[in-house]
């Protein structure tokens, strides 16, 4: 029996580094390692991909507090990205904190 591939499709499906969950790439963020600084620059920031487009391994997280200090207290960035140095994720504290205000503000 052949498998017809063509049709196959790529699933919207991504698990979070932060609980573990799985959930739909649009209810999470993209983080990559800044290639300009892999190498030279210790520790190696970590920065919120919002298109989902940056080159290199990337790593999904629900962008709240949560689930961000989850993946910091596991130390899951440098493992999902497979970095040896130390990272540096004050990009994505800081993103997920602009959008955790910009909902507070919302609600209002």
């Amino acid at each position: 029996m052949k498998i017809d591939h063509s049709r196959a499709r790529i699933s919207n499906t991504r698990t979070c580094i932060g609980c573990g969950q799985r959930a739909d790439r649009s209810a999470l963020v993209r983080v990559v390692a800044d290639r300009r600084a892999v190498g030279s620059v210790v520790p190696v920031p970590v920065v919120p991909d919002i298109r989902a487009v940056l080159p290199g391994r990337g790593a999904w997280l629900h962008p709240d507090a949560d689930c961000l200090s989850k993946a910091i207290r596991r130390r899951a960035f440098g493992r999902a990205l497979r970095l040896t140095q130390a990272v540096d994720t004050d990009a994505v504290q800081q993103f997920v904190a602009d959008r955790h205000e910009g909902l507070d503000q919302t609600q209002r």
